[in-house]
């Protein structure tokens, strides 16, 4: 890959995944109430509601907690306010991150991220210190086993076939690594891209729109490279953090 933004893809391609389910269901319930607040309840016609049911699916979230998170976030089942926060820091080896956070209490949120951070090797950054070292992109994840001829089905799947569609559809790059593939393209052209995927039969693992670094950084050093992964485990265990993204390849 031409460079990792965003540690549960490195989470998710190493097998380190979360014990506590019923956290993840939560976080999960976070990004689904958002979507509905920001574009109303029906998926038909939020494409972000679709994308953060698809991901509740994938994970086998229970349809009442789906719903219960629609509710929420279009109002009928009232609740708090959940935020959608941007938090910016440095971590070991020179590492910049972006901590998104989900919340309904922003002082609690910057409390525990600002202990995780400083409490493995890291500072919190001030509004745009970090953000500037990334860019907005959308990007459709197909985990492994990638597709082949005999899986879709003989002459039915074309890598060539794949890939042309994608760029027609709006792609900038296709980047694979260690059998994960990422499609890249500009946010608001997600939707296309994944549509014309999806229409040749190919099963996708994720649709989102990522920060991502536009330069990475490598840490070679194993007791600081240790440091770094340790921080993105803590800073991922904590309910309020949706997403880290940072620019370590």
């Amino acid at each position: 890959m031409s460079g990792h933004s965003k540690w549960s893809t490195i989470a998710k391609k190493k097998g380190v995944l979360d014990s506590n389910r019923a956290a993840k269901f939560t976080k999960l319930a976070k990004l689904i109430t958002v979507a509905a607040r920001d574009g109303g309840g029906d998926p038909t016609f939020n494409f972000q509601l679709r994308v953060a049911i698809d991901q509740a699916k994938g994970e086998n979230m229970p349809k009442e907690n789906v719903e219960r998170a629609i509710r929420r976030g279009t109002g009928a089942d009232g609740g708090g306010t959940i935020e959608e926060v941007l938090y910016e820091g440095f971590g070991p080896g020179g590492s910049a991150l972006l901590v998104k956070s989900l919340t309904d209490n922003r002082n609690r949120s910057i409390s525990e991220i600002r202990t995780a951070i400083t409490k493995n090797g890291g500072t919190m950054a001030g509004q745009g210190s970090v953000a500037w070292m990334f860019e907005k992109k959308g990007v459709v994840t197909i985990l492994p086993p990638l597709p082949s001829r005999e899986r879709a089905g003989g002459e039915g799947f074309d890598r060539d076939a794949f890939e042309l569609a994608a760029i027609d559809a709006g792609a900038e790059d296709i980047v694979e690594a260690d059998g994960v593939l990422q499609v890249i393209c500009p946010p608001d052209q997600l939707k296309k891209v994944l549509d014309a995927i999806e229409a040749l039969g190919i099963k996708v693992d994720g649709a989102e729109i990522e920060y991502r670094a536009k330069e990475s950084v490598v840490i070679e050093e194993p007791e600081t490279r240790q440091s770094f992964e340790k921080l993105m485990e803590v800073l991922d265990e904590l309910e309020d953090v949706d997403t880290v993204y940072t620019n370590v390849e």
